[in-house]
């Protein structure tokens, strides 16, 4: 009976990969679309804090204004990237002879025969590629705006009517308060994550946009959006958020000061926020071992991509949550815990 449940676990998990994988084009914006129906939920939330808005404002009127500032946003950061991305695409070709002056620079300076083989094989390597993969990322994102937003719009809509399905879906009141306390519980981790990553993450971006733009970096805000995007991304993405804005100052100046100057001002800017300010404002509030964070980024890194690897932490803290409520499964949210706490 063992080895037949291991083996219906394991058929499980493969074809729940096997979904993930193949369903990218659909569950990907849907749960985009989940998370932008949540950040409108707490700016609802927010507004309701303040009770002549709550006595004087129908909940209609609130779901129209937050939509159409969420889409007024939307809008412009769509807008402000295009036109950021086009300019650098146009402008790559013009940058590009600059590598070799670089690659001929190094050689100069050092003098060694492995540069020498540097410089053949840097033929192979092509940053307007890589530059080119985050262009579609953040494009495809962009692309996919108008059915995340049509998911988001459509949850809300559902909304009203939901606790009451779920109170005839669960007719016993102690399993309906008890599956409430999930939801409660998820609500205020993924919050407090959200609003406290989506502060740091601004500051390091503004402070990085001053550092870029001092130094004359082409689209220094579609840099800082970059970086502020890959600051979501644990362990990694400050230091990706880094070497981008970096490397392409060698393509655009040819000469290593920018490229020093942008590893040692944005690279200081992201310890000292991401060292000092971040603990002290999260402390342990995701309650996830340092492990189970780097494998949950390379797990959903890998099964859906650059957006996975974002959507990582929150997804990773839901699962932990809801397999503490089961005795069946709290072993496991023990195992992915910081310190085994799970109550």
């Amino acid at each position: 009976m063992q080895v037949r449940n291991i083996a219906y676990l394991c058929i499980t998990l493969i074809s729940a990969v096997v979904i993930l994988i193949y369903g990218q084009s659909l569950l990907v914006p849907l749960v985009l679309g989940f998370l932008l129906w949540f950040v409108m939920r707490e700016i609802k939330v927010f507004l309701d804090r303040m009770p002549m808005i709550k006595r004087s404002v129908p909940s209609w009127v609130k779901t129209i204004l937050v939509s159409a500032l969420l889409l007024g946003t939307l809008g412009l950061i769509s807008n402000l990237l295009t036109t950021n991305i086009n300019n650098l695409a146009q402008s790559y070709n013009e940058y590009e002879p600059n590598l070799e002056l670089v690659v001929a620079k190094i050689n100069k300076a050092l003098d060694i025969d492995l540069l020498e083989t540097l410089k053949e094989h840097s033929g192979d390597f092509n940053f307007g590629n890589i530059l080119g993969s985050v262009f579609s990322s953040i494009t495809g994102i962009i692309g996919n705006a108008f059915m995340i937003v049509l998911y988001s719009l459509f949850i809300l809509l559902e909304e009203s009517n939901a606790q009451q399905k779920l109170k005839l879906l669960i007719p016993e009141k102690e399993r309906y308060h008890n599956f409430m306390n999930i939801l409660s519980k998820i609500e205020e981790s993924i919050t407090n994550y959200l609003g406290l990553k989506t502060f740091v993450s601004i500051i390091t971006a503004v402070l990085s946009y001053a550092v870029l733009w001092y130094i004359g970096l082409d689209a220094p805000l579609f840099w800082a959006f970059l970086i502020f995007i890959f600051n979501f991304i644990p362990t990694i993405g400050s230091l990706i958020g880094t070497f981008f804005p970096a490397i392409f100052s060698l393509l655009q100046f040819g000469t290593f000061t920018p490229f020093l100057t942008i590893l040692g001002l944005v690279g200081l800017i992201q310890i000292v926020v991401g060292n000092v300010l971040e603990p002290r404002l999260m402390g342990s509030s995701m309650n996830l071992s340092a492990l189970v964070t780097i494998v949950a980024l390379s797990f959903w890194g890998l099964v859906w991509g650059v957006t996975g690897m974002i959507l990582s932490i929150p997804i990773t803290v839901i699962m932990v949550i809801v397999l503490s409520q089961f005795e069946q499964t709290k072993s496991v949210a023990i195992l992915l815990s910081e310190k085994g706490n799970v109550d």
